[in-house]
């Protein structure tokens, strides 16, 4: 399967050239270990129990999208102030903004989106983030996709035009119900976009809970995936598991991933206990089994982890 998932990237790859892997290596450069991140709000609301248990578990990164019971969008500026001292106090960084942009339908007033997309970008600035998590949009009221598909790429495209000349990369979850729900539309959104700023996000459950193939969108998405949001699913019950314990095929992607040259994150995002609209809890006890899980994948995908 290794072998020939790697034969069909190399024929995709060449076709889609130069967009590859924005996070592939250089051929012969010393293949690096892997950084873990976490949605950390989903062990507590308290930062401080937030970066304990993380540190616990040897996480060095954050996917900030909550702490004290806010979202990272709605930090005020003493807020922000201190969430970034007790982060360098604590010797730990921002991966990503985990923001819910894009997570609107698309009858909702645009203006005032596009401002609180601002308000990522800025956040990702000030905490040093390299990454911003978005979404591609609910459908209207009263309307199903692919109605609305070419405001979607209008507002994805004047996102991604915005950040041109800042130092971050926007990168988009398939998330269920938004357009970019399946492999397939992820797909037409970032060949269409078809810019550096914009990559992928390859969340397995979201995936599986849609009914789609991970093999096949992994071939499909390959050279645009720039970061993973690590949770696995049951493709019967649609319950999310721990990683390598569902049908995602974590093992084989990231196996592949790892060896094509992939040298971002992996985020954890279990939702071991609810899984939410905007937001999931897992507990630390949970969160524990879920980045045990994590390592136990990787170690048999011999993907050294830092």
């Amino acid at each position: 399967m290794h072998n020939q998932l790697s034969r069909r990237w190399f024929i995709q790859a060449s076709l889609a050239a130069p967009l590859l892997f924005s996070s592939l290596r250089p051929a012969r450069a010393a293949a690096p270990a892997i950084k873990l991140s976490a949605f950390a709000d989903e062990i507590s609301p308290d930062l401080d129990v937030q970066m304990r248990v993380c540190k616990e578990l040897g996480i060095g990164h954050i996917e900030l999208r909550a702490a004290f019971g806010k979202n990272v969008l709605d930090f005020d500026a003493a807020l922000r102030k201190s969430v970034r001292e007790k982060l360098q106090a604590g010797g730990m960084a921002i991966a990503c903004i985990g923001s819910p942009i894009g997570k609107v339908k698309l009858n909702e007033p645009w203006p005032a989106h596009f401002d609180r997309f601002k308000v990522a970008v800025e956040l990702a600035e000030f905490f040093g983030a390299p990454l911003i998590r978005l979404f591609s949009y609910y459908p209207a009221q009263g309307e199903a996709f692919p109605a609305g598909r070419d405001e979607v790429l209008r507002r994805l495209q004047l996102q991604t035009d915005y950040v041109k000349d800042h130092p971050v990369t926007l990168v988009h979850e398939n998330e269920k119900a938004i357009y970019g729900e399946k492999g397939v539309a992820c797909l037409d959104i970032l060949k269409t976009i078809n810019s550096p700023k914009l990559r992928g996000v390859f969340d397995f459950a979201n995936f599986i809970q849609a009914g789609d193939d991970n093999l096949k969108n992994w071939e499909m998405l390959k050279p645009y995936v720039a970061h993973f949001h690590i949770k696995d699913c049951k493709r019967e019950t649609k319950k999310v598991v721990p990683a390598g314990q569902g049908d995602g095929n974590l093992q084989t992607i990231l196996e592949d991933a790892y060896k094509s040259g992939y040298n971002g994150f992996f985020s954890l995002e279990p939702h071991l206990k609810v899984a939410g609209k905007s937001s999931g809890e897992t507990g630390p006890e949970l969160f524990k089994v879920a980045t045990n899980a994590l390592r136990d994948v990787c170690r048999k995908a011999n993907i050294p982890l830092a």
